[in-house]
C-alpha cells in the first residue's frame, strides 16, 4: 500500500480546509464501507430499544425490559466549538500505520502498528529505528488485512505479555499471545507467539480487528461479519459463529488451554450459540475502547451504503446487547427494507449519513488533563472526509459537534498512558497528537 509523501513535521494547520476527497473505490482497510450495489430503502427510523437510559431525540423507543445502571456520576463534558483542538505531529516516516497506543506501564511510550506486520516504538517522540516486533511473513497484508490490533495485558510491565490480531496467510483472523523479554526495553520476541483464537473468513473484507483489554481485565475482541456487501451470511444475527461479534476471552488460563470462556458471558449454556460472544448485530467494529473512567463501552461500527454508527453501552448493563446488523444500518431498515424487526435491537447513540462521509473511526473519551476543556468529550472520527467529531460521553442525549476539519486519513485513534489522545493518519504515515487549537 503507497502512502502520501512525508509531511513537514510539526503543527498542522489549523481551520477548515479542504476535507479529503471520497476514494471512488472501496476504501482499504477495516474502515471502509462497502456500499456495493444500491442500499436498502426504508427512510423511516423505526422504533428501537435505546441504548440503556440514553434514548436518542426524535426517535420513539420503547423503555429496555431491564433498566440498565447508570455510569458513574463523572463531570459532563462542556460544549466544544468547531476549532477547539490542534494537531501536532509526533512521529512520520511510518508505513501504513493503523494504531497507536501506550502499554500501559508507565513508561511514556507509543506502540504503532504498520499493516504489513510491524509494530513500532515511539520513544521520547522519536521512532525507534528498529521494530518492536515484524510479524510480517505470517501475515497477508494489504486492502483490509494485514496486522488490525494490538493490546498488552494489564500486567505486562511485569510480565512482558501483549496481544495482537491479523490476517495470515490464508486471510483468516489470528489472535495471538506475544512476550516480551524486558518489558522495559523496546523488542518483543517473534519466537515466542502463542496462538490463543484463530476464526476463518469467507470474504477478505470486514475483518475488525480491534483488542482491548476491558476493566474486568479480560480480554474483548472485535470481528467483522466476514464481509462481502450486505452480510450474506446473515453472520451478524447468527449466535452460532464469531464474526459480526465483540468477544470476550481470558487469554491466559490456567489449565494449558488457548484460552477460557468467563461464566458470565451471556451465552455460556445456550444450545447453538458460541460461549465466547459478548454482543452480536455488528458489521465491521473498526475500532472500539473502554472509557477509563467509567467503564463505559464505545463501538465505531463501519455502515454499509448509507450511514456510519457510534454505539454505547454504559459499564453494569446487562451482557448480550444486539446493536442491530444486518437487520438495520444505523437507524434505518437494512433486511429487511422496510418493517424490519426491531424488538430488542440497541439504537446508536450517533449517526451520520455518506453525504458526510463514508467510514467511521470510533474513538475514545478524553480522560487526560492537558485540555480541560475537552474531558469527557468522546472523540470519533470519518476516514474518507476527515471530519472528527466531539460528543458529551455522559449526556443522555449527546448532540455530535464538529471539533475539527482534517485533511487527513484517520484509521484510527489512540490513548497514551496518561489518557491523552492520539491520531493514526494512514495515508501521511504519522501519529499525531490531540492538542490545544493555535491562538
Amino acid at each position: 500500500m503507497s502512502t502520501l509523501p512525508p509531511q513537514r513535521r510539526g503543527r498542522v494547520p489549523r481551520g477548515p480546509g479542504p476535507a479529503v476527497a471520497v476514494a471512488a473505490a472501496v476504501v482499504a482497510l477495516g474502515a471502509a464501507a462497502c456500499g456495493i450495489g444500491p442500499s436498502p430503502a426504508g427512510e423511516t427510523p423505526p422504533a428501537l430499544t435505546p441504548t440503556p437510559a440514553r434514548t436518542q431525540a426524535g426517535l420513539p423507543s420503547p423503555a429496555p425490559p431491564t433498566p440498565a445502571p447508570a455510569s458513574p456520576s463523572v463531570p459532563p463534558a462542556p460544549a466544544v466549538p468547531l476549532g477547539s483542538i490542534g494537531l501536532d505531529v509526533v512521529v512520520e516516516g511510518l508505513d501504513a500505520p493503523l494504531w497507536a497506543s501506550g502499554a500501559g506501564d508507565g513508561s511514556g511510550r507509543l506502540f504503532v502498528l504498520e499493516q504489513a506486520g510491524r509494530i513500532r516504538a515511539v520513544r521520547d517522540g522519536a521512532l525507534v529505528p528498529e521494530p518492536y516486533i515484524d510479524l510480517g511473513g505470517e501475515i497477508a497484508s494489504g486492502g483490509e488485512r494485514g496486522l488490525l490490533g494490538l493490546a498488552f495485558s494489564p500486567t505486562f510491565a511485569r510480565d512482558g505479555l501483549l496481544y495482537v490480531d491479523y490476517t495470515d496467510r490464508d486471510g483468516n483472523t489470528v489472535v495471538s499471545e506475544l512476550r516480551a523479554p524486558d518489558p522495559a526495553a523496546d523488542r518483543a520476541d517473534p519466537a515466542s507467539e502463542r496462538v490463543v483464537l484463530r476464526i476463518d473468513q469467507p470474504y477478505p473484507n470486514h475483518n475488525g480487528g480491534a483488542l482491548a483489554f476491558g476493566p474486568d481485565g479480560l480480554l474483548w475482541i472485535a470481528t467483522g461479519d466476514g464481509g462481502s456487501a450486505g452480510d450474506p451470511q446473515g453472520n451478524g444475527q447468527r449466535l452460532d459463529t464469531l464474526l459480526g461479534k465483540l468477544l470476550r476471552i481470558d487469554p491466559r488460563p490456567a489449565d494449558g488451554r488457548p484460552y477460557r470462556i468467563p461464566a458470565d458471558n451471556p451465552f455460556v449454556g445456550r444450545a447453538g450459540a458460541r460461549a465466547e460472544i459478548w454482543a452480536s448485530g455488528l458489521r465491521n467494529p473498526w475500532r472500539f475502547s473502554f472509557d477509563r473512567a467509567t467503564g463505559d463501552l464505545w463501538i465505531g461500527d463501519v455502515g454499509q451504503g448509507t450511514m456510519e454508527e457510534v454505539d454505547r453501552w454504559p459499564a453494569g448493563s446487562p451482557a448480550g446487547p444486539d446493536f442491530g446488523w444486518n437487520r438495520m444500518e444505523g437507524t434505518l431498515c437494512f433486511s429487511p427494507a422496510t418493517g424490519c424487526a426491531t424488538a430488542g435491537l440497541v439504537l446508536p447513540v450517533a449517526v451520520y449519513r455518506h453525504d458526510e462521509g463514508c467510514a467511521v473511526t470510533g474513538g475514545y473519551v478524553y480522560r487526560g488533563t492537558a485540555l480541560p476543556g475537552l474531558a469527557g468529550t468522546y472523540l470519533y472520527a470519518d476516514y474518507c472526509s476527515g471530519t472528527i467529531w466531539g460528543l458529551d460521553a455522559a449526556a443522555a442525549t449527546p448532540a455530535p459537534r464538529v471539533l475539527r476539519p482534517a485533511d487527513l486519513r484517520i484509521a484510527s485513534f489512540g490513548e497514551g498512558d496518561d489518557g491523552e489522545l492520539y491520531i493514526v493518519d494512514l495515508a501521511g504515515g504519522r501519529v499525531l497528537r490531540v492538542v490545544a487549537p493555535a491562538t
